[in-house]
């Protein structure tokens, strides 16, 4: 890094469709993997949810009950999921899924480089997605400089 150069945290637009399962994963992998209960974690109707901003995660339900607070997590049991709101606590990942048809829905927003590895080992989005993502990065970045040559 340079000297008196800000260091810029990349932002991805995520655009994608994915299982609510897939999400539900990934906000455990990004939050309380280290110590959510296995009962929780096998449970696909159970989520965390976390109140504190930045870090905030709310899921939207038709029906929601609390099971359990640990550490700053509320687990909550949830059936028929509308939507689910995560914020990581760095501020730097802000995504929504939203429920298109059943189980399926679509995640749209912003997530930091650090934030692709646990999308895409939760399965939100694929290897060929952020490989797609990378060269269409840096087809844009060969463009700029031509552009810049050419000025």
């Amino acid at each position: 890094m340079i000297k008196g150069e800000a260091l810029v945290t990349q932002m991805v637009t995520i655009d994608a469709t994915c299982s609510l399962e897939s999400f539900r994963r990934f906000v455990i992998l990004s939050t309380c993997n280290s110590y959510i209960p296995e009962s929780y974690m096998e449970d696909y109707e159970v989520f965390p949810e976390r109140e504190t901003s930045p870090g905030s995660i709310y899921v939207e339900a038709a029906d929601k009950v609390t099971l359990k607070k640990i550490r700053d997590m509320t687990f909550v049991n949830a059936k028929e999921v509308l939507g689910i709101i995560y914020s990581s606590k760095s501020g730097n990942t802000n995504l929504k899924w939203r429920q298109i048809r059943r189980n399926m829905g679509k995640v749209i927003g912003e997530a930091s480089t650090n934030t692709l590895v646990n999308l895409t080992e939760s399965g939100v989005i694929t290897q060929e997605w952020v490989q797609n993502y990378l060269r269409k990065k840096a087809e844009e970045k060969k463009e700029a400089k031509t552009d810049e040559l050419t000025n």
